[in-house]
């Protein structure tokens, strides 16, 4: 299937076919075809878009009318789900089926984001509660930031996109959106959507472009207040600095861990393994990656996780049958292969995988791998886990904590006072007690710590990040 949706660029309520730096064909990650021509924006694109924003937020617009557009914007979303799952899985290479739920999600998250809306006010300060502050009334308000600059991923093409879009655009700040130089379209598609829903011009400006050029112009345009990127930390906190005084929040990469304790249901730790490990082709910040079983069940454990790991149908992701399919391009695959051959000659046991045709690497399991090796201690970003034993549980979360990241971990165990301990010792955002660590619900708080991050995301609390603080006091 062809994509035959919108592909110019979207700023100030127009369509723009061609970039400040021309145009560029743009193909499919899982058989080269080309899916569309598509415009490679600059700082004059940005700039531009910029401008429509801040006149956007200088003209204003009540909060009952954002959230009408908005609630347009779900309802539309949910009716050409097929269009955008298909779109989806086509510039990104993620199965059809996996394709539809992340669709189902964004809608969620534009709705969470309306909830939120309505619920963020003014709080009351009691100033009072001193000698000092007597016969003042106070209270905080929310104001928000200002223009918000977007920086997208290509992993998830559109609810990943909707968490940034959607909690500025109801809070009242607007959005210049650099989409991921792969997966342009499920963005534009997302602005046809909001301009049919009334968004008024300038609200929603989506530059298409490289990261250097546009994501660099978006991130250091004196006119943006707030830069929200996800993406890897070496580009993440390379923003950061390039943009000192600006609030630059960051959603970065993770190499996840999941602790298997002895005792535990280890054999439904195995078949969440499946999923944690190879959704997606393991191209998500959150996906398992480095797996710690205690020895008396890791035998019995990679028995079952080989087997489900066999079973996985790899192909093409339109095919409804497709568990797993190509990574972002072929580049990408040619490097995870790299890493596979660095570990197994450095001692780790290949027990399934290990092979690549084109961008598509099979689903990978290593076992007993040294540390130090790129797959163990970095994020490998593609369908590889890595298998690894312990004795005592606390070596295993040392094992765990052994990393740069600090996004989501994942513990079974039926021990409550292990439970405990590693809620307490763990050092990430998120930790995951009999579930695996490739889980996020999109209203949670969501981010984390070292180098996976600075913020949390879902929609009522980056809302808050999104704003200013403003104390007013009556006397």
């Amino acid at each position: 299937m062809a994509y035959d949706g919108p592909t110019a660029m979207y700023i100030d309520g127009e369509w723009v076919a061609r970039g400040e730096n021309g145009t560029a064909p743009l193909t499919a990650p899982f058989d080269g075809r080309t899916l569309a021509v598509v415009p490679v924006g600059g700082s004059t694109d940005v700039d531009r878009a910029v401008r429509a924003a801040g006149a956007a937020l200088r003209s204003g617009l009540p909060l009952h009318r954002r959230l009408e557009v908005l609630e347009a914007a779900a309802v539309a979303i949910g009716a050409r789900r097929e269009e955008f799952a298909r779109t989806i899985a086509l510039e990104c290479a993620k199965p059809i089926r996996t394709a539809r739920v992340e669709v189902g999600r964004a809608v969620d998250t534009i709705r969470f984001s309306v909830a939120a809306a309505r619920t963020l006010g003014v709080e009351s300060v009691p100033l009072d509660a001193t000698a000092g502050g007597a016969g003042r009334t106070t209270f905080t308000k929310r104001v928000p930031i200002g223009v918000v600059g977007a920086i997208a991923p290509f992993n998830f093409p559109l609810n990943l996109v909707v968490h940034k879009v959607a909690p500025a655009l109801a809070l009242g700040c607007p959005v210049v959106l650099k989409p991921a130089t792969q997966t342009p379209l499920s963005s534009l598609l997302l602005a046809q959507v909001f301009h049919a829903a009334g968004l008024p011009a300038g609200w929603l400006n989506v530059v298409c472009g490289s990261g250097s050029q546009v994501g660099h112009a978006v991130a250091t345009h004196p006119d943006v207040a707030y830069v929200t990127f996800t993406g890897s930390p070496q580009v993440g906190w390379g923003i950061a600095a390039a943009a000192p005084k600006k609030k630059v929040r960051l959603e970065l990469g993770s190499n996840a861990p999941l602790i298997v304790d002895r005792e535990s249901d280890w054999a439904a730790a195995a078949d969440q393994a499946v999923f944690g490990g190879y959704v997606q082709a393991g191209q998500s910040c959150v996906s398992t990656q480095r797996i710690f079983v205690h020895e008396d069940v890791v035998d019995a454990f990679t028995e079952r996780l080989a087997a489900a790991t066999r079973e996985l149908v790899v192909g093409d992701p339109l095919d409804e049958a497709v568990d797993v399919s190509a990574v972002i391009n072929e580049g990408e695959a040619v490097r995870v292969e790299k890493w596979i051959t660095e570990a197994v000659a450095g001692g780790a046991r290949l027990v399934v995988g290990g092979d690549r045709s084109g961008a598509v690497v099979s689903p990978t399991i290593l076992r007993d791998v040294d540390r130090t090796a790129k797959i163990q201690c970095q994020e490998v970003f593609g369908p590889v886990v890595t298998v690894n034993t312990f004795t005592d549980f606390g070596e295993a979360i040392a094992a765990a904590n052994d990393s740069d990241f600090g996004l989501n971990a994942g513990v079974f165990t039926t021990n409550l006072q292990h439970a405990l301990r590693a809620i307490d010792e763990l050092e990430f955002g998120s930790v995951y007690i009999n579930d695996v660590p490739t889980v996020r619900a999109d209203q949670q708080p969501y981010g984390g710590v070292k180098e996976s991050g600075n913020t949390r995301e879902g929609p009522r609390f980056a809302m808050e990040e999104m704003t200013e603080l403003k104390f007013v006091t009556m006397r």
